[in-house]
């Protein structure tokens, strides 16, 4: 049985958990809420102020669906009362990210800009060369970050393009002059 399992997840005040016929786990908090299809194998018991996940045979299977079905609870339940952000910092001269509505552009160095939409339930701000991305799932928030940062990889020489804050660039020294 998975580690994470063995504990119930304690739910905050304003936070309600229900679950359907059909294992599909709903989150229901102050910002919002969140729901996901848990497999069949599992089960789920919400008693007051905490949820247990517990196999419901003894198959591999299971237990491999165990500690991630854990994980995808304890997540939409921090979303749901916290939210997740992301920092992508755009470095680059040039290099900029202007928001209009629900579409963003970048300027990224190439001979057109890059346009994509900003998926619903994300919010995104820029400031100078930083761009936060802040939601409820965090499965959302990571994959728009991947997207985003995917247009331009930060290069090796001069650390040219999108990273995640934090993200160490492994630099190259590049060509000698003699």
């Amino acid at each position: 049985m998975s580690r994470l399992a063995k504990k119930p997840i304690q739910l905050p005040g304003k936070v309600e958990v229900s679950v359907s016929g059909d294992n599909t786990v709903t989150v229901k908090g102050p910002l919002g809420a969140l729901s996901r299809v848990v497999p069949s194998c599992i089960s789920i018991v919400v008693t007051g102020a905490s949820v247990q996940v517990s196999p419901k045979n003894e198959a591999d299977e299971t237990g491999m669906h165990l500690g991630t079905a854990v994980a995808h609870i304890r997540n939409m339940v921090k979303g749901v009362t916290e939210g997740f952000s992301k920092k992508l910092i755009i470095e680059g001269i040039g290099f900029k990210a202007d928001i209009k509505g629900s579409l963003i552009t970048l300027s990224l160095g190439f001979s057109h800009q890059i346009k994509a939409t900003i998926p619903a339930g994300l919010t995104v701000t820029v400031e100078k060369n930083v761009m936060t991305i802040t939601g409820n799932d965090i499965e959302a928030v990571g994959l728009f970050a991947a997207q985003i940062r995917a247009n331009k990889k930060p290069e090796p020489y001069k650390g040219k393009g999108i990273r995640y804050e934090g993200e160490v660039i492994r630099r190259k020294q590049g060509k000698k002059t003699t």
